[in-house]
């Protein structure tokens, strides 16, 4: 919904304490930093009837007044999600307690919006907030990529487990199908990465570190089980988190993953009865919970997995975790009813 015309918006009971800033940010998203300023500067933002300034604090209860915008310049406010979109949202959960929730993200759902992209997860977070606030992303997941996915239910579960992710704290281990057998049979790929192409070609490709665009990527693999020369499912453990690093990886050293036309080129697709979608999943993490101790969470295979591995015999159900999650979820906290 475009703003085009002056509104006062309530602040809710779970808004209250947030900085206006971060108020605007949650509400309106698509409305920069600089006018934000601009906007306060000159007084056309208003809580209460008073001016303020993008540090205040909130209290539940307040209004404020939101200005139009002049021509070309319209925010969209997010909007709720709708009673099919809070149910399903609500479906993926594997995990919730007091800091965090853990979804199992389908595949080919994006995390977050963009110019293209009007249906995504950031856009029913609402459904989760179950009278409480609005859950917080702490981390992504590529739209093509399902699995587990860590919320932080308040800012200060946010802060926590974003310092654990920003000092790879955090073991994230992926189950891949990818084209041959890796040899050895377990090791690690030591990749610096860089953006190549443009549009739609772009991606990430190796690089050397003198490159100025270049990161250090670092992924372990082991190889749980193979279909002679032609498959194996491989889980991977990135050490650190560089976009698509671990299907550029696999491509680098000649095992692509299956259905993953963009880094595989036909490679990667090597039978017709296999569904053509990437089959990359995020099976399991372990992270320090905000509260104390440790949290593990496992997510079961999207369908279009789940049929491959099928397709191919091997036996998700059997099979130990190889960088030492279990197959369940074990958290010092107690799951909360939703």
């Amino acid at each position: 919904m475009a703003v085009t015309q002056a509104e006062t918006i309530r602040v809710a009971p779970s808004e209250g304490g947030m900085r206006l800033d971060r108020w605007f940010k949650a509400r309106y998203p698509a409305l920069g930093h600089v006018a934000l300023q601009k906007l306060l500067r000159t007084g056309q933002v208003r809580v209460d009837g008073r001016r303020v300034k993008a540090a205040a604090r909130t209290i539940a209860g307040q209004r404020v007044r939101v200005p139009p915008l002049g021509p070309g310049k319209t925010i969209v406010r997010r909007h709720m999600p709708g009673p099919y979109d809070a149910q399903k949202v609500r479906s993926w959960i594997v995990h919730q307690d007091d800091e965090v929730i853990v979804l199992n993200k389908p595949a080919g759902l994006a995390v977050q919006g963009g110019a293209k992209t009007a249906h995504h997860l950031d856009g029913m977070l609402d459904a989760l907030a179950f009278g409480a606030e609005r859950p917080r992303l702490v981390h992504r997941l590529d739209r093509d990529t399902g699995g587990v996915l860590v919320l932080a239910r308040n800012r200060q579960a946010a802060i926590a487990l974003g310092s654990s992710f920003k000092s790879r704290k955090v073991v994230k281990v992926y189950w891949a199908l990818v084209r041959g057998a890796p040899k050895p049979h377990r090791g690690r790929i030591d990749l610096p990465l860089a953006p190549s192409g443009h549009g739609g070609s772009r991606r990430m490709a190796p690089a050397r570190l003198d490159n100025a665009d270049a990161q250090d990527a670092l992924t372990h693999y082991r190889t749980i089980a193979a279909a002679g020369a032609k498959v194996a499912w491989v889980a991977l453990y990135p050490k650190t988190g560089r976009k698509h690093q671990l299907r550029a990886h696999m491509s680098a050293i000649g095992h692509p993953v299956l259905g993953d036309g963009k880094y595989g080129g036909q490679s990667a697709f090597i039978a017709d009865d296999l569904a053509r979608r990437v089959h990359l999943y995020a099976r399991a993490l372990r992270i320090p919970h905000p509260a104390g101790g440790t949290l593990e969470a496992v997510a079961e295979l999207c369908d279009h997995m789940r049929e491959s591995f099928a397709y191919f015999d091997f036996s998700p159900e059997d099979a130990a975790e190889p960088f030492g999650i279990q197959s369940g979820l074990h958290s010092n906290r107690t799951t909360i009813p939703l």
